[in-house]
């Protein structure tokens, strides 16, 4: 089925492209979505009339995506801390829920499903953070996870864990 995209999608094309996809994924995700509209005659010429409209559009948020990518840039680092065990390993995983959130404590909005990690940040140290605003526009900053407070790897027994040993 022929159909015409009304946004950018990674693997399929631009906004206002006409791309050819299975029938299903048209009628059950990008046609009720309204990522997309059925590729008729009246569509196609629509479409042609409005090209010019579409493109500026493209390109104005392409422009906002470089800059706001040039002032994430500006921060050189983003650093973050976070409970640890004494091995340097951390309590949970920082997601990028979690760096999203960072980001727009420093007045960035940029959404989690834009960020990229290398690897899982689980342990205390220097990751990098791919951001991919849009198919074109990416940047890179370094995340450096310290640790806020560092507990024992090894449960020391108690006093009272050794009386509850002694007695059973």
């Amino acid at each position: 089925m022929k159909v015409i995209l009304k946004k950018d999608f990674q693997n399929l094309g631009e906004a206002a492209d006409i791309v050819n996809v299975k029938d299903g994924y048209a009628r059950n995700y990008l046609l009720p979505q309204g990522f997309a509209e059925i590729a008729t005659e009246g569509a196609i010429a629509n479409r042609e009339k409005n090209i010019a409209r579409i493109k500026a559009k493209q390109e104005k948020l392409h422009q906002e995506a470089l800059a706001l990518v040039a002032e994430i840039e500006k921060l050189e680092k983003l650093e973050l801390s976070a409970r640890a065990g004494e091995s340097g390993k951390l309590f949970g995983t920082i997601t990028t829920k979690k760096l999203s959130e960072e980001l727009a404590a420093k007045g960035f909005n940029v959404d989690r499903k834009s960020i990229i990690l290398d690897a899982p940040i689980n342990k205390i140290g220097e990751y990098k953070m791919t951001l991919k605003i849009t198919s074109k526009v990416k940047g890179e900053l370094p995340v450096i996870v310290t640790a806020s407070e560092v507990v024992s790897d090894h449960i020391e027994e108690t006093e009272e864990t050794k009386e509850e040993k002694t007695e059973a």
